[in-house]
Formats: structure tokens, sequence, C-alpha cells
């Protein structure tokens, strides 16, 4: 069945991988015989602010290519909207798509989907923080260690793609000291010096770490980890262990279950699905199946 499709290429993403991805999807699509308006734009606010007004005006799905930053973006875009969801997983880490089960970097099976597949409801995460307004996010929100490092990484030109986040943990490692927190879980307050606070929606991020490796996308709950304080040798022998999940064994991790999250901590900014995010406190809630989104399950729409 045709479509009418917007589309949003990152020709960046998959270390410059994404402009010919995104060329082949285009192609794709057209061969397909979907009606496809391309909103890329010349930059990332530009293809913002043309989706909006594309999905706005009312289409049947967004396609984003590119990594997690893209999902990002499409996620937002078509948060509590008719509009379906699209991934063509082209980045470096692909955790929100690998955490569904969608094709990673495969155009012809990603697109062939939006006939093929399924229309499967997924829980979303939103935020508000006074600031940025109500924002969404699909997969992780973190908001400690994590966050410091993926700023760095975002500065940094060399190397490309995971090493450029390894080394940047061990760039800010050596310097990090653990941050005084408030959570709220549902009303529950808990006050601690921890690592990083993790609100997760899907198991992963950073590619392929498995901050909460039982986290349900459709459950209602988000599941919290909390990295509770420990000396920099003990951090080390703890953090290789988050890549299989079973870092969730030790006495500092904490994995908590709750609809509703509050964070505090002074000076501290969260990063979500690898992007910079919003300056801490912010109010972070479950929206059950607030996103449509195109997989390969047969989960009904």
């Amino acid at each position: 069945m045709s479509q009418r499709v917007a589309l949003i290429v990152n020709p960046t993403s998959g270390k410059g991988a994404g402009r010919a991805l995104g060329a082949q999807a285009l192609r794709l699509l057209l061969e397909a015989g979907h009606e496809v308006v391309d909103v890329s734009g010349s930059d990332y606010q530009q293809a913002r602010t043309q989706a909006r007004q594309v999905v706005s005006d009312g289409v049947d799905t967004v396609v984003v290519v590119g990594g997690d930053g893209m999902v990002h973006l499409g996620v937002n875009l078509c948060a509590a909207t008719s509009a379906r969801l699209a991934v063509v997983a082209a980045g470096t880490g692909n955790d929100f798509a690998r955490n569904l089960g969608l094709p990673v970097r495969d155009v012809s099976a990603a697109v062939a989907l939006l006939t093929a597949g399924s229309t499967r409801r997924i829980d979303l995460g939103r935020v508000s923080d006074g600031v940025v307004g109500e924002r969404w996010f699909g997969g992780v929100l973190g908001a400690g260690f994590d966050a410091v490092v993926n700023a760095r990484a975002q500065r940094m030109t060399w190397p490309r793609g995971q090493m450029r986040y390894n080394l940047a943990v061990l760039r800010e490692l050596p310097v990090f000291r653990p941050i005084p927190y408030a959570v709220e879980l549902d009303g529950r307050r808990i006050e601690t010096r921890a690592m990083l606070v993790a609100v997760a929606n899907t198991t992963s991020f950073g590619g392929g770490m498995r901050v909460c490796p039982d986290a349900d996308v459709t459950d209602g709950l988000f599941d919290v980890m909390i990295v509770h304080a420990l000396s920099i040798p003990a951090f080390l022998r703890v953090f290789p262990k988050v890549y299989s999940g079973t870092h969730i064994t030790h006495p500092a991790v904490e994995i908590h279950r709750a609809r509703r999250v509050r964070l505090e901590a002074s000076g501290i900014h969260s990063q979500a699905d690898g992007e910079t995010f919003a300056d801490l406190p912010i109010d972070a809630e479950v929206v059950p199946g607030a996103l449509r989104v195109v997989t390969p399950s047969e989960v009904p729409a």
C-alpha cells in the first residue's frame, strides 16, 4: 500500500555512510510507490522544523536514516501523533534499533517493513524541566558519568565510532567524583552519592551498554539504575560488565522500577538517546503506547 512518507537523513552517521544509505532509502521508497517528502535539510534544526510542518500536515510514516540521535528526533516528531516512526539504522551504536529487533545497516529490509512489517505501540519517556518544555525519549536518559563522557565524546573529532566514547571514558574517569543526587521514584525519595543514574525505557545505550537488561518498552514502567559511589579502581572493575548486563549483581548497583521519576543534582546535565538533553532537576514519566513504530514483529497496532 502506498504511503505518504517524510524522510530525514543524517549524512554523517555511521562514519559518513548515512548519505549513501539515505540515497538508497529514497530510491527504494520511490520504487515501492510511496510519496516521499525529503525534509532532511542542511542541518538538524532545519530538518526538525521542516519535519514538524510535514507531520502537522499529515504523513503516514516518518523514516529516519541514521543512528540513535536521528531516532531521538523521530521520537519527538511522532510521539502522541498518528504518524508512525520507521528507522533505517545507519549509526554507530543503533541501540534503539537493536532493542526492537530492527534491521541494522540493511536499507532494503528496513524499507520493506513499511508494507510487510507491523505497527507496534511502545512506551516513551516524557520529560519536563521548565526550560526546554516537554520532550520525549525512546531509549535511556542518563545523568552523571555517562552524560559527562557523552559531552566530551561529542566535542572530540578523533577517533571515530565507539573508540571515541572509550577514549572519553578514559579521559573523564581520573577527574570524576561521585555526585550528590536526590532520586524520587513514584514519590519515594532516595538521597545518595552516585556515579550515575539512568532512567531506561530500553535496555541499552552507548553502543551496547546494557544498563538495564530487563527493561521492557511495553510494561508502562521505567527501569532506573543507580550506581552508588565507588572508588575509581572499583568502578573500573564494574564498568566492563555493563556490556553483558552482569554489573547489576554488584552491591553498589541498584535497579528500581517506577512510572514517575524526579532527578535532582546540582550542576548536572543529562543526555537521552545519546543526545544532550536538559539540566537537572527534571521530571520524567512513562507514557504507555505513546509511539507507533514500524517493526518486523507481529504485534498488532
